[in-house]
């Protein structure tokens, strides 16, 4: 019976020595700038490959060290989280991202700022409040699809929520990282939150009037 790593193997034992560029970091094909991840679940990594390793570990239900990030983009238009609950998050800024770590067994949250991506220690009884009041946030799925959110400034608003690839997140929090300037970020940095998230608004859109089913595509960031 063949498995993911059976077929990886033999792919492998036909694939010529590496050339200079990018390269799957499973197989050593070439890859182009815009290409697919999976996740090294145990590791805690993100991982750049070809097409056919990536199709290799697309089943979510599967036990595997290796899950591909799906290219799904969700709004929850109806989400409800005022300022109060948020503080109790204890996240220092207001924009974040939360997924499911399976090998903890628990939900993690980062925030963005001048160093990347900071792990911040998540209450999780503030978190099940949240989860509560909007049960459609455990519609994602372990490891790979993170839960967005940006509270609104100076409390003008409501919250946006999304649901996004989980490599998604991290393209986004490095970009941001070369652009911050000073304390708050800068203009720059701040029209740049703009631009992304409205991109993934769009994107949502268009999931929405395709279906909100999980898809393995392009792994394109908006």
């Amino acid at each position: 019976m063949s498995t993911p790593f059976s077929v990886l193997k033999r792919i492998t034992a036909t694939r010529p020595a590496p050339q200079p560029g990018e390269r799957c970091e499973m197989c050593a094909e070439a890859i182009g700038d815009r290409h697919q991840h999976v996740v090294n679940v145990e590791g805690r990594a993100l991982m750049c490959v070809c097409r056919g390793c990536y199709l290799l570990f697309t089943d979510q239900g599967a036990e595997l060290r290796y899950r591909a990030v799906p290219d799904r983009y969700l709004s929850f238009p109806g989400f409800e989280l005022g300022q109060g609950r948020w503080d109790e998050l204890e996240i220092p800024v207001g924009l974040a991202f939360f997924f499911r770590n399976s090998v903890l067994g628990r939900m993690v949250a980062f925030y963005p700022g001048p160093a990347g991506a900071t792990e911040s220690e998540l209450p999780l009884d503030a978190w099940n409040v949240v989860r509560a009041a909007n049960p459609e946030l455990d519609t994602a799925a372990d490891d790979v699809e993170a839960v967005l959110i940006r509270m609104p400034e100076e409390g003008r608003g409501e919250a946006e929520c999304f649901l996004v690839p989980i490599d998604a997140c991290y393209e986004f929090v490095g970009r941001l990282r070369t652009l911050w300037r000073g304390f708050d970020g800068g203009q720059e940095a701040r029209g740049y939150i703009d631009d992304f998230f409205a991109g993934i608004a769009a994107r949502a859109g268009r999931s929405h009037a395709g279906g909100a089913g999980r898809e393995f595509g392009g792994g394109e960031a908006p």
